[in-house]
C-alpha cells in the first residue's frame, strides 16, 4: 500500500485534499538498528513505513530493555505522548530492518488541521485506533496465554514475524526465550500431526 492508498481508506478526503497532504512528506531512510527516535528527544514528526519494521521498547529501571509494541509497513509511527505533549520520549522506536519512511512534521500536521477541519477527523480516528490496540494489548497480557499471544501475532503479521529476533519477540510477549522457542516447538510439532 502507498501513503495515498492509506489515507484514501477513511474516506474522508477528496484527492486533492491527499496528493496536498502527501506533498509535505519527506523521504527517509534507515539502516537496520537505526532509530527514528530515542529516549530523551522530542518527538516532532510522525512516519509512514513504507518499508521495515520498528520495535518501540523502553528500558527498566535495572536496565533491561521491554518491547512493548512492534510497527509494520504501512502503519503510522511515533513517540506519541512526545509528540501529544511536547516532553521527551521515554520510548524509542529502533528499525530491526532496512527502512523506508514518509516523513511529515509536526508543523505541517498543525497546517493542515488549521486549513481542514477534516483532519481533525482523521487525528481523532488515529489516537481511537492507538486506544484500541493499547487496550487490547493489555487484556491479552492479563487474559491470553503466551502461545495465544504469540499466535494471534501470527495471524496478524504471518510475514513479518520470522523477520523479528527471538529476544525482542520474548520481551513483548512478556517470557523467556526459552519459553517462546519451546512455544515456537509445539506448533510446529502441532501443525505437522495436523
Amino acid at each position: 500500500m502507498e501513503l495515498k492508498s492509506y489515507f484514501e481508506c477513511f474516506d474522508i478526503f477528496t484527492s486533492g485534499e491527499i496528493d496536498y497532504a502527501i506533498s509535505l512528506f519527506s523521504k527517509r531512510k534507515l539502516n537496520k538498528g537505526d532509530y527514528f527516535i530515542q529516549e530523551g528527544q522530542k518527538c516532532s514528526e510522525v512516519a509512514f513505513v513504507q518499508k521495515g519494521i520498528f520495535r518501540s521498547f523502553y528500558a527498566s529501571q535495572s536496565g533491561d530493555e521491554i518491547t512493548y509494541c512492534f510497527r509494520f509497513p504501512n502503519e503510522l509511527i511515533a513517540a506519541y505522548s512526545s509528540f501529544i505533549t511536547g516532553n521527551p520520549s521515554v520510548e524509542n522506536l529502533q528499525a530491526l530492518s532496512p527502512a523506508e519512511l514518509l516523513i511529515i512534521q509536526q508543523k505541517d500536521i498543525d497546517l493542515l488541521v488549521k486549513e481542514n477541519p477534516k483532519w481533525v477527523t482523521f487525528l481523532r480516528i488515529i489516537a481511537e485506533q492507538n486506544y484500541l490496540e493499547l487496550e487490547t494489548r493489555v487484556f491479552q497480557l492479563q487474559r491470553d496465554s503466551a502461545q495465544e499471544r504469540y499466535q494471534n501475532m501470527l495471524k496478524k503479521q504471518p510475514q513479518y514475524i520470522q523477520q523479528i529476533p527471538l529476544q525482542y519477540l520474548a520481551s513483548y510477549l512478556g517470557i523467556t526465550q526459552r519459553h517462546l522457542s519451546r512455544i515456537r516447538k509445539q506448533l510446529v510439532f502441532e501443525t505437522n500431526v495436523l
